[in-house]
Order: C-alpha cells, then structure tokens, then sequence
C-alpha cells in the first residue's frame, strides 16, 4: 500500500476534543464528522484538506477519550493516514478498526513542515519526503492490518472473511 499526500503538522497531545469537538458527538455521520475534523487544533483543517493527505504529529496523539469518533472524522476529512511519534492506545485500536492507517515515527516529526509533499509505503515500512528529499524508515504496517484497512475496516474485513 503507498499512499502520497500533503503534510498538515500538528505538535504533542493531541486530544480526542480536538480532534472532534464533543458538541458533534450527537451524529455518527463520518461526512458531518469529517466537515468538523480537527476544529479546535485548526479551525480551517477540514476546508484545506484534500483526499490523501497526510497529518504528521507529536508525543500522544489521541489522547483523552476512547470515542470512535475521532478516527472517523479523520478518515471522513480525506486523510489518509497518521503518523506521530507516538499514539494513545485506544485511539491506535480504534484507527485500525475503521481502517485508517498510522504509524510511529520518532523523527519525522521534527523535519517535516506543513505542506511538504510526503510518499508512504505501508508494506515496507518507507516515509519519503519528496520536498526536503529525506527517507525515513518505520516499522512495516503488519500484512493482516493492511487487509483490515483495504476492507475498509474492522467489521468489513470480517465480513469479507466469512
């Protein structure tokens, strides 16, 4: 799986409120979600994204609460996948569960700046930066997570095992 996008950058600890502000928790709408993806960490987040882009993050990014909602709003906005440093776990379980890819990086996070243009080979484990020219290796997204994702999800994937 490659994907190719923009780099939108935000830094450590981002929270599940951020990601999906709480006063749009009453739908489970992912179009309505993704129209609100990432408000309160950028309040034009969601008007500048285009289908595969990529956010690259700090330290813990999905902190707070285990609402499904905040992947959803991701996936829903056009990102096409995450990396960050590091991710609270159940935000990490709930990722892969409706199908949006992420990984860990240590530093790309430091070199990468809003806008760069970014290539990701998930079955290899490659990150390249096509502006600055940097390769970055990664752990490879595990073959059974790449099905999940490719179903489009934890519940589709089951499914089409059946």
């Amino acid at each position: 799986m490659r994907l190719k996008g923009r780099v939108f950058k935000f830094g450590d600890n981002i929270n599940t409120d951020e990601i999906i502000p709480a006063r749009y928790l009453n739908t489970i709408d992912p179009r309505i979600l993704g129209n609100h993806c990432m408000e309160d960490a950028d309040p034009e987040f969601a008007k500048k994204v285009k289908k595969g882009d990529i956010i690259v993050a700090g330290r813990n990014f999905g902190c707070g609460s285990s609402r499904e909602h905040a992947p959803i709003s991701i996936k829903a906005c056009g990102i096409s996948c995450v990396i960050a440093e590091s991710f609270a776990r159940i935000f990490y379980r709930n990722a892969i569960n409706i199908g949006l890819p992420i990984l860990e990086h240590k530093e790309l996070s430091k070199d990468v700046e809003d806008g760069d243009a970014i290539e990701v080979d998930l079955s290899k484990g490659k990150i390249h930066d096509n502006t600055r020219g940097n390769e970055y290796r990664t752990q490879a997204f595990p073959e059974f997570m790449q099905r999940i994702v490719k179903a489009g999800g934890l519940m589709k994937y089951i499914k089409k095992v059946k």
